[in-house]
């Protein structure tokens, strides 16, 4: 197993890319804690995981406040016995142009998806240094963070800032052996945001001819928390089925 005996803290794991990464580590043999700000939908994973015969917990808090992230992260070290693992999934988008934005929402967006980040990687990483054995902290991107869009003028900018901000912790972490890396998706799942675990009618362009699945971002985020990746360090790893590479290419070269 990959990922035996660890301990893996995911953000946003009830539902969608977190669930399926939560259920992919727990099946390589990490003890999952679920911190989730929807009690029934983060205890659902809980069960779950724990019916399979692996060990995961759940913690409640708004990673977008400083008590509530180090709240989670002493919890979650006080019943495993510290963290090895730190993926920053949850997040928040909107779909405004910069005339339609407002700045309340623009604050909200930025403070769940890029503060968070920030603000649970400061307590999990000065958890792992107590340690002293490592660890691995893994973010989520987007590939709105990389390309101009037409909508969501906060959630890109955060994106962004999730991208480079990786870059920093890298080096700011590697002499405390906490290895930092990203995982950089487009349309994988279900939308960010919605409620429900269905891609519904989401639309794709991309070089592999189909909507990315949950799955695809997790197995991709499994590499990068394993040893198998243990030379990488501040890589945003782009799993978008082809759309960067494209990005520049007229709309009518996807069709068939």
């Amino acid at each position: 197993m990959k990922l035996n005996g660890q301990i893996a803290l995911i953000t946003g794991a009830g539902r969608n890319i977190g669930k399926a990464m939560a259920k992919l580590f727990a099946s390589e043999g990490a003890k999952i804690a679920i911190a989730e700000m929807h009690e029934t939908r983060g205890q659902a994973v809980v069960d779950e995981i724990n019916k399979s015969g692996r060990e995961a917990m759940l913690v409640l808090g708004d990673v977008s406040k400083s008590s509530d992230a180090e709240a989670m992260v002493k919890k979650v070290a006080a019943k495993f016995g510290g963290i090895d693992i730190l993926v920053n999934n949850a997040a928040l988008t909107d779909h405004a142009n910069i005339f339609d934005s407002t700045e309340e929402e623009f604050d909200k967006v930025i403070a769940v998806s890029l503060k968070g980040p920030y603000l649970m990687t400061k307590y999990a990483a000065e958890q792992m240094r107590q340690q002293g054995r490592g660890g691995k902290i893994l973010n989520f991107g987007s590939t709105s963070g990389m390309i101009g869009r037409f909508d969501g003028i906060a959630y890109a900018a955060a994106k962004a800032g999730v991208i480079n901000m990786t870059r920093a912790l890298a080096v700011q972490l590697a002499p405390y052996q906490i290895r930092v890396n990203c995982v950089v998706p487009n349309r994988s799942g279900s939308p960010v945001g919605f409620d429900d675990d269905v891609a519904g009618n989401r639309t794709f362009e991309n070089l592999a001819g189909r909507l990315g699945t949950a799955d695809d971002q997790a197995k991709a985020a499994l590499f990068l928390v394993s040893d198998d990746s243990d030379f990488i360090y501040g890589h945003p790893l782009v799993v978008d089925g082809g759309v960067m590479a494209t990005a520049n290419f007229p709309k009518e070269q996807f069709k068939k």
